[in-house]
């Protein structure tokens, strides 16, 4: 590490699990004196009050935690004037900045967002990729302004999306890969080495905030897309429909082509036309899985939950059971 490094004075602004490695790495280089995170929220049974991860890590490593409900008092201002810092790093804050709390540090705010910008800017950037089925996503290391994530970009590296990432997995991917690249960025910072680059104007896609009747399966959609919906939403809000009058979620489940619907509609089937069985219809359930026709292609779900249960395989959910003719339907 360089000396120059070794003296900065960096503040961090963060909340979820998402922001935890990268409060992790520079905290062990310790040059981390200040911690900001959102209000500790309500959650769980009988909702009480729960401090985010970065709050449980900063505390276990003994760093001052502030956290003010909003940017825009003058005393959230004073507090991080105080401080004295050299550069703020922000990684899901969840808070707006605002451009007077920008101009703060001396060498400004540097975000770290989970997108190869200029697309996917916004609050959902993991989700809305799988979504849209994107090959490939990244980690942009960029300057923070004003605008909606709009600043230039200081540093970026690109993974591909794997055809069974969940939201969950692909977050700790890419959480692993932002701390490792803030940290190369600050390096190159301090040695004069970084470039900052404009974002273009062309590729601008917003990654709105997750609601969650988005979560809500409407089957006669296509297969691909369902499965889709099933991963983004792995672990929320997660995929919701209804069997018998009952609520399900769908935590895990993966596309099968028409040739899977006449494997489930059996030998008659084979080499003829596809039937289209009705939209949630079951078409099979066993050990492997339960086959819902969708409209078009076949869903296998292979884990799920009742409510008010505990998520369960298929293979355990079908113990007992008898699906056959049963309908799943949006709720």
């Amino acid at each position: 590490m360089s000396t120059d490094l070794a003296r900065l004075r960096l503040g961090f602004a963060g909340t979820p699990e998402f922001a935890v490695p990268a409060l992790d790495a520079l905290s062990n280089r310790n040059l981390i004196c200040a911690v900001f995170t959102q209000p500790d929220r309500p959650a769980g049974r009988g909702q009480p009050l729960r401090a985010s991860p970065v709050k449980r890590l900063a505390s276990e490593r003994g760093l001052p935690v502030y956290q003010p409900a909003s940017f825009k008092s003058a005393e959230a201002s004073e507090i991080l004037r105080g401080l004295d810092l050299d550069a703020l790093v922000v990684a899901a804050y969840g808070l707006i900045l605002p451009a007077a709390a920008l101009e703060i540090p001396r060498l400004g705010c540097i975000n770290i967002h989970a997108s190869l910008l200029p697309r996917w800017r916004g609050a959902a950037p993991i989700q809305r990729a799988i979504l849209a089925g994107d090959p490939v996503t990244g980690i942009t290391i960029m300057r923070m302004e004003a605008g909606l994530d709009t600043g230039p970009m200081m540093n970026s590296r690109q993974i591909d999306i794997d055809a069974r990432d969940t939201a969950h997995t692909l977050q700790d991917k890419l959480a692993r890969l932002g701390a490792e690249l803030v940290c190369a960025t600050l390096d190159a910072m301090m040695a004069g080495r970084v470039t900052e680059v404009r974002q273009p104007d062309e590729g601008v896609t917003y990654a709105g905030k997750i609601a969650k009747d988005e979560a809500v399966i409407d089957w006669s959609q296509d297969a691909l897309q369902i499965g889709r919906q099933v991963r983004a939403f792995n672990p929320w809000p997660v995929a919701e429909t209804v069997l018998d009058g009952a609520r399900l979620r769908i935590w895990d489940a993966e596309v099968r082509d028409d040739a899977g619907v006449r494997a489930a509609q059996g030998p008659e089937a084979q080499g003829s036309e596809v039937h289209s069985p009705a939209p949630g219809a079951v078409l099979a359930a066993a050990a492997e899985g339960i086959d819902v026709a969708c409209g078009r292609g076949c869903l296998r779900i292979l884990r799920l939950q009742l409510a008010g249960r505990k998520a369960l395989t298929a293979a355990d959910f079908v113990l007992g059971r008898r699906l056959a003719g049963a309908r799943f339907a949006p709720p």
